[in-house]
């Protein structure tokens, strides 16, 4: 078990701790979307788009040449955002990065179908072979057009199995497997643009301007995603220093090594871990810290959900692991407040307790609220209230089980509370905290309502999801 810390005394009129995420990485990051997209759209007028709407045949085309690009941009900005940019990572977390991730990419997906409809009907209107003789005449007479049918193709497969039904069928495994189709499918349906699409070859700007962005977006696949981890690991090799069983379906894993100080991870993020250890190993699985950082060792705690938690438990010590990371805004850098809540729902405890374990706070400030079925099931329970009795927080665990039909944050015994007043009663001046929130997706957002309608502003709520 990590050593417990004494507790830190503090200034108690600001919020102190860890280097604030700077604001303006996040508006910075938002504005290049939106210029991206003026961009390309200013290049389709300089190239006569606006000119070429007189005719019907023009005009279609000249549409499926607009939405073709806003697709392509988007496209591209879909890699980004997955990329692990460490400053956009940081300004927006994995959780808001996903999510957009998913918008952006069910927005370039509609634009290409625009493109692809908009495209064929334009050339079958100012040509003789009709509708499916274009079709033919498209795929097989242009250049990169074979290669552009595959791609759609593959991104089609991710788009549909990304669809909440779909995904709700498959094991993450295999969606997993399936959504890195998208990559390919990207390399495969933009080429036959760069080879014969006018905005692209029209001048010079605009072909620097393409190929610029392709390989900004290539490469920072390949250095955040791929680079970083392998040396980082190839350099200063980690591996498992112990595994423990804290239950038949949780278990704790630490390891060490000495490329641990190296990563400035902070309690309450998380890394992408993959293990040595056989089959599947290619695979990532999200953990979140259980544990502050202590610059040798690094710990998360995991419930068996899946083959892969199910695996942790057969782990030996020695084993090699390979991170990314750290990822993830759960973290006192956003910290605003001096006083803290701190609300974690099954497995979703772990990274509480590591933020409590390394927020620095004056007795008094911190509140900690974990919500069980019961209280034998309290994940991590005993090691929570020795660490808040060393820091003077309060540990308030909330037993028994959910309240049927009602969408809550709260027990059943307490149903004949709002989630709003139930969250006054355990802490009456919740409206001056910073809340932190972690559990399943249904019972944080519960809990984040909970917080707004008791008076905490939005912007104070932080949270991490892994479902999107």
């Amino acid at each position: 078990m990590t050593a417990l810390p004494r507790p830190r005394v503090v200034d108690s009129r600001r919020a102190p701790g860890a280097a604030p995420v700077p604001g303006w990485w996040r508006e910075s990051s938002g504005l290049a979307l939106w210029a991206l997209l003026v961009w390309v759209t200013s290049l389709w007028v300089l190239h006569g788009g606006l000119h070429d709407l007189t005719g019907l045949a023009d005009g279609l085309t000249s549409l499926g040449r607009l939405t073709g690009l806003l697709a392509s941009a988007l496209l591209l900005v879909q890699v980004l955002l997955m990329a692990r940019l460490p400053w956009v990572e940081q300004a927006w977390g994995q959780d808001r990065l996903a999510r957009t991730h998913r918008l952006v990419g069910f927005a370039s997906f509609t634009l290409m179908l625009g493109h692809i409809v908009l495209i064929v009907l334009g050339y079958a209107a100012s040509s003789d072979l009709g509708l499916w003789g274009t079709v033919w005449d498209l795929v097989v007479s242009y250049p990169g057009m074979l290669l552009a049918v595959a791609g759609t193709a593959a991104l089609v497969m991710v788009v549909v199995t990304s669809v909440k039904r779909a995904r709700a069928r498959l094991r993450y495994e295999s969606w997993h497997l399936i959504h890195l189709y998208g990559y390919l499918g990207a390399g495969l349906a933009l080429p036959h643009q760069l080879w014969t699409g006018r905005d692209f070859t029209a001048s010079p700007v605009s072909t620097w301007f393409w190929w610029t962005l392709y390989a900004v977006a290539a490469g920072s696949v390949l250095v955040f995603r791929v680079g970083v981890p392998l040396v980082r690991s190839l350099r200063s090799p980690l591996r498992v220093a112990e595994v423990r069983h804290d239950a038949h379906d949780v278990t704790t894993v630490t390891v060490t090594g000495p490329g641990v100080a190296r990563l400035r991870a902070r309690g309450g993020q998380f890394f992408q871990w993959r293990f040595l250890d056989g089959p599947g190993w290619t695979r990532a699985h999200p953990y979140s810290l259980s544990a502050a950082p202590d610059g040798t060792s690094l710990r998360f705690t995991a419930a068996h959900v899946g083959d892969g938690t199910r695996r942790l438990a057969t782990l030996r010590p020695g084993t090699r692991v390979l991170l990314e990371g750290p990822y993830g805004r759960l973290h006192e850098g956003v910290r605003t407040r001096r006083k803290v809540l701190l609300m974690g729902a099954g497995i979703g405890i772990t990274p509480m307790r590591a933020l409590l374990e390394e927020l620095d706070a004056a007795p008094g400030d911190v509140t900690v609220v974990q919500r069980v079925r019961d209280r034998g099931a309290a994940v991590l329970g005993d090691e929570i209230s020795a660490l808040a009795a060393a820091k003077g927080a309060r540990h308030v665990v909330v037993a028994g089980p959910r309240i049927p039909g009602r969408p809550t944050w709260l027990p059943a015994q307490a149903s004949h509370l709002t989630d709003a007043d139930a969250l006054r009663d355990l802490v009456p001046d919740v409206a001056e905290h910073d809340v932190y929130l972690c559990g399943s997706p249904a019972w944080m957002e519960a809990a984040r309502a909970a917080a707004v309608e008791a008076g905490v502003p939005d912007e104070h709520v932080h949270l991490e999801r892994f479902s999107y």
